[in-house]
């Protein structure tokens, strides 16, 4: 696993984005997430070492842009470039997560056609008002690879409108930090169930800092929040 942050710095548009841990680690260090730059890094996936080999070796999955989103409108300028990179890196395979998906169409490159087979594109949804809002988008959207990830989960999603076999997967997880909002057990087994009745993989991935079960409360820390939603053996498929 290889991680690429063509671009650093993001604008907060919904609820997912309130406690953001970009915004909050650049705080910890005095830097302005608002201010987007490119980062020197831009051009990692084409980088090569003094023999010729290339820095990110081949068959890694890359996580793209996790400090930014690939589709902010500040990158516009810059993502051409960034998709001639992963064109040219068909040994690798690029993930990436986006609450912009709105933008989708207005951003890809020409030669796009039905997706690029080494791209998977996450789709965030934080709670209804999103999923009602970004799904339609997601889901005519041509992309080869789709995964749906819900967090921070905020409240119950009803996907059922909408989930399909064009999901490949769902991943679930709370929301981190010391302001953290709640999330509730009864979410997840209710997105968990949903996933089963279509036969799409579901992962859930970590509970957060704030976690209530069967009317009880938990104060997470960090360090435990993957441990803990992997020791609640709710992953499906």
């Amino acid at each position: 696993m290889a991680g690429w942050n063509p671009w650093h710095g993001c604008h907060r548009i919904s609820e997912g984005c309130r406690h953001c841990y970009v915004f909050r680690m650049d705080s910890h260090y005095g830097r302005i997430s608002d201010a987007v730059h490119k980062n020197r890094d831009f051009d990692l996936p084409v980088r090569k070492n003094r023999d010729g080999s290339y820095k990110i070796p081949s068959g890694e999955e890359v996580y793209t842009c996790f400090t930014s989103d690939f589709f902010l409108e500040d990158a516009d300028p810059w993502r051409e470039a960034a998709w001639q990179m992963i064109a040219q890196r068909q040994d690798l395979h690029f993930l990436m997560i986006t609450k912009r998906i709105h933008r989708f169409g207005q951003c890809i490159p020409p030669d796009w056609g039905k997706g690029y087979p080494n791209v998977t594109i996450c789709c965030t949804i934080e709670n209804q008002d999103q999923a009602d809002f970004r799904l339609p988008f997601y889901r005519a959207a041509p992309i080869c690879h789709k995964q749906l990830v819900c967090s921070p989960l905020l409240g119950p999603i009803d996907l059922s409108p909408y989930l399909g076999d064009w999901v490949d997967r769902l991943t679930v997880g709370g929301e981190s930090g010391s302001e953290a909002r709640l999330c509730r057990y009864e979410w997840i087994l209710d997105l968990r169930r949903q996933c089963m009745l279509r036969g799409i993989p579901f992962r859930f991935m970590q509970t957060g800092a704030r976690f209530e079960r069967d009317g009880r409360v938990y104060w997470i820390p960090r360090k435990f929040q993957h441990s803990q939603a992997k020791k609640a053996g709710l992953d499906y498929l």
